[in-house]
């Protein structure tokens, strides 16, 4: 795993859509939450959703793995801190964890793999990080 200084955090408050009927996080929002803090992280790479809309290249997601720590609750606040991972020459990860605020408990750690893709032709593009 590489040790890169490009990483974006997110805040989300624990809504009533997010939760099952016991009040627990489901495991959607969760993804969503990451999605949220991945697309910004993207946009600190250089792919902010107008400059990827105009040059029409795109990460896309090839793999996601997550581990579910602790449930959090309706009304929790979470931190959902995103960073760059390893970088390959056509794939790249990022990695996430979610902690509960103010305590800092762990909730979940989640791994994402992603490839760059121009469309509408479906083709991989190289990867050109400057990390």
């Amino acid at each position: 795993m590489a040790d890169h200084e490009i990483e974006m955090v997110t805040r989300e408050e624990v809504m009533f859509f997010d939760t099952d009927c016991g009040g627990v996080v489901h495991n959607l929002a969760y993804l969503r939450m990451i999605e949220t803090c991945r697309t910004r992280l993207a946009a600190k790479l250089g792919m902010d959703l107008r400059e990827m809309s105009v040059s029409r290249v795109f990460p896309v997601l090839t793999r996601t793995e997550v581990d579910y720590r602790r449930p959090a609750k309706l009304g929790d606040w979470l931190e959902i801190r995103g960073k760059l991972g390893e970088v390959g020459s056509a794939r790249f990860w990022c990695e996430f964890e979610i902690r509960r605020e103010p305590d800092g408990e762990l909730m979940v750690t989640a791994k994402q793999a992603l490839a760059l893709v121009k469309m509408p032709e479906g083709k991989p593009v190289r990867l050109n990080f400057k990390v």
